[in-house]
């Protein structure tokens, strides 16, 4: 570790403090002055349970000090490094916040049984601590980043090896502040020569194997001359994965999940799923029932098609709602059909001008509205409102093992494929596409795709 790793992580503490002191004081004076955040705005009135400043400051600001503190170091806030991002510090800073402001409401109405002295005494402490702390944090950050451009605390990185280093950990290494790459070397001899001449922080092994002679010497001179080893998985540093370290007993272990949607990834993507999907039903009722009625009186019964597709790698199906825009029993003509598919790139099968298709069909596929009856598919949780698009048992069994990559997840109304371009993408681009949104999944990934998808129909661009 760099000594200037260890001052700047040091430092963190005190200007966590000074922020959480100065937010305190700064909400006590304007709650005694009675003066609301809102220009303009009065909305409080004379307080008349506020203690005086050296009980405030005994009582309350002190312990609440080393409650942040404390909550700060449970979310490891302190830890002695300068590879993190800004926005990793301000998203702790406003956890810390949140449970700093918890543990305050919880302290006074379950051990001291009684109120807090005011409020929107206690709202404008979280959020003062929220704000000082972000200036504060940034900050020190912007320092740290500063001396780092003048080449303090900067990692002399080496890599050795009989492969070359990746090309995506050698674009960080070479374009990332925090390191100087000094280059890839093969032999151990060689790095005891630079080691002569150039101070060696990191050195990163690019073929590790525990059986061969050359990785234990290379490990015992790292540990002899105090240099940090380190080693690219060789199977994994290719490909993008969700890498972790765990423990079997005490034996480190490195194993990868192909997606975040494990643990409470996948439990937050449900909760997300089931209240969107309930929201959209309540919202668009009125659109699904002229929808129902329109079919009824324009081509008749039934009104869904029911579309069995793959859910996941044990091929088990769902049965997939879709309001009917084709003939009945338009499923028997399709074997005839299918060498006019235009989807000659893959697996799918797709026509231009279906005849299958009805008038009014054709209208509800150009905005996909006959899509929308999936929402109670989502409901009940055979699908999710964003995923990979959901897939036919007879394409499935012509899928590659690459390509069965996608029922790591539940598949979906939309998709990152469908904003990205729908039927007009190959079908090896609608894959990449659909491992990408697995690979890198988030909430707001969730959010942005459903943003995109209202353009995506409005624009009606690959709407078969």
């Amino acid at each position: 570790m760099k000594k200037s790793e260890a001052i700047f992580g040091l430092l963190r503490i005190p200007v966590d403090a000074l922020a959480v002191f100065a937010a305190l004081l700064l909400a006590y004076r304007l709650r005694q002055m009675n003066i609301d955040l809102i220009p303009g705005v009065q909305l409080l009135d004379p307080a008349t349970t506020l203690p005086d400043l050296p009980d405030y400051l005994s009582l309350f600001v002190t312990p609440g000090i080393f409650g942040f503190l404390f909550f700060a170091t449970c979310l490891g806030m302190y830890i002695l490094l300068s590879t993190r991002s800004a926005w990793n510090e301000v998203g702790k800073l406003f956890i810390a916040s949140f449970l700093w402001l918890v543990a305050v409401i919880a302290w006074y109405f379950l051990v001291k049984k009684q109120l807090f002295y005011s409020r929107m005494l206690l709202v404008h402490c979280a959020f003062f601590i929220a704000v000082f702390g972000m200036i504060g944090r940034v900050s020190v950050l912007l320092l740290q980043r500063a001396f780092l451009h003048c080449g303090v605390g900067v990692r002399s990185v080496i890599s050795i090896g009989g492969q070359s280093i990746v090309k995506a950990a050698k674009t960080t290494l070479v374009h990332d502040i925090r390191y100087k790459y000094l280059g890839h070397l093969s032999t151990l001899n060689e790095i005891k020569a630079l080691r002569k001449n150039q101070e060696i922080d990191l050195v990163l092994q690019t073929d590790p194997d525990p059986k061969n002679s050359t990785t234990n010497l290379l490990i015992e001179y790292c540990r002899s001359e105090h240099i940090h080893y380190a080693f690219l998985p060789p199977v994994l540093a290719e490909n993008p994965h969700q890498l972790r370290t765990d423990r079997l007993g005490l034996v480190p272990m490195l194993s990868f999940s192909p997606t975040p949607l494990d643990g409470w990834g996948r439990v937050f993507k449900r909760i997300f799923d089931l209240l969107g999907s309930a929201i959209l039903i309540i919202i668009l009722s009125p659109i699904l029932l002229a929808i129902i009625l329109a079919l009824a009186l324009a081509q008749g019964f039934p009104i869904f098609y029911v579309s069995k597709r793959i859910s996941d790698p044990l091929r088990n199906t769902v049965p997939v709602l879709k309001f009917r825009t084709m003939i009945k029993n338009a499923d028997k003509k399709k074997a005839a059909l299918k060498e006019k598919s235009h989807r000659t790139d893959g697996p799918l099968f797709k026509i231009k001008n279906d005849p299958r298709v009805t008038t009014f069909g054709r209208t509800l596929r150009r905005f996909s509205l006959d899509e929308l009856p999936q929402i109670f598919n989502v409901l009940v949780g055979h699908m999710s409102l964003v995923g990979p698009r959901p897939h036919l048992p007879d394409e499935v069994d012509r899928y590659s093992s690459y390509e069965r990559r996608v029922f790591a997840v539940k598949p979906g109304i939309t998709g990152l494929a469908q904003v990205s371009g729908r039927s007009d993408l190959v079908f090896k681009e609608e894959v990449r596409l659909d491992l990408k949104y697995i690979e890198e999944w988030s909430l707001f990934l969730d959010l942005w795709i459903l943003w995109r998808t209202i353009f995506a129909v409005l624009r009606k661009n690959g709407a078969d």
